[in-house]
């Protein structure tokens, strides 16, 4: 993480998870998302602190996440997304590495296109969605859209970055800070720049305290900008991808090598 950013979290008020949960747990949102260079970040953040604490768990203040996403060989999930259907269904299993447990997560969007997500925990010994976890996932789509998903899935991309979450001292309003982005497959591993962060604000209407500064600072949301999306465009793991290349671009992801996962550097 940019030293910088690490540095002024120290001018941040903490809190805790429970209490991050008790004010803002933001299972059903709107999101606004940003791609946002470290430079142009820290003026926000002078103004976040004083409006937002930072969640702190055992003196962390900065989270490894590690997400695995599921899709078919069609890569319905995926193509759901670029189409900008409003009946989609994203399915991930996030490893929160530091506080070690898993949560198998189903983001789905209602009639008001707030973003729902369900979540399952899981036990890390595990391999693959368990019966379980796929009826779970077939659950959450009946209780939206009235059917099962009814899709033969299996894992597509990995995902790993550092996150750091803001709250909103009058709650129901939070951010997550994302960073140190890497997008894997089984052959193939790309990342994003290292001084680049992702932003999402995440409020009832969708236009929070948060959104209002970071506006206040010339910044606007970015389209597009689904980290899943992102992954499978620049891995190539899908051929049409033109929607999410400018947001891949503001990332500087194909500046950077794509590697061979046995380290080589590949062609781009």
């Amino acid at each position: 993480m940019d030293h910088r950013i690490a540095q002024s979290l120290s001018t941040f008020d903490t809190i805790t998870l429970e209490g991050l949960n008790a004010k803002a747990a933001m299972l059903e949102r709107l999101d606004n998302k940003y791609i946002v260079p470290a430079d142009r970040l820290l003026p926000a953040f002078n103004a976040f602190a004083d409006h937002f604490d930072v969640l702190e768990i055992d003196g962390k203040k900065s989270f490894i996440y590690a997400t695995e996403y599921h899709d078919d060989a069609a890569a319905q999930s995926y193509f759901d997304h670029h189409q900008g259907r409003r009946k989609r269904c994203k399915v991930r299993v996030r490893n929160y590495v530091d506080a070690g447990f898993s949560y198998l997560e189903v983001k789905l969007k209602d009639l008001r296109n707030v973003t729902v997500k369900k979540r399952l925990k899981l036990d890390q010994t595990s391999a693959g969605l368990s019966p379980e976890a796929l009826a779970f996932i077939d659950d959450c789509h009946t209780e939206m859209y009235g059917t099962p998903l009814g899709r033969n899935l299996q894992p597509v991309l990995k995902m790993r970055y550092a996150r750091i979450t803001l709250v909103a001292k009058d709650g129901g309003e939070r951010m997550t800070i994302d960073t140190n982005l890497s997008f894997r497959t089984k052959a193939l591993e790309r990342h994003a720049a290292p001084d680049h962060f992702i932003l999402e604000t995440k409020s009832a209407r969708g236009n929070g305290l948060a959104d209002s500064i970071l506006r206040g600072q010339q910044m606007h949301p970015t389209k597009q900008c689904s980290k899943f999306c992102m992954g499978m465009a620049a891995l190539g793991v899908v051929e049409r991808h033109n929607r999410f290349l400018p947001a891949l671009r503001k990332l500087q992801v194909f500046e950077q090598p794509l590697l061979q996962r046995d380290g080589l550097s590949a062609a781009a």
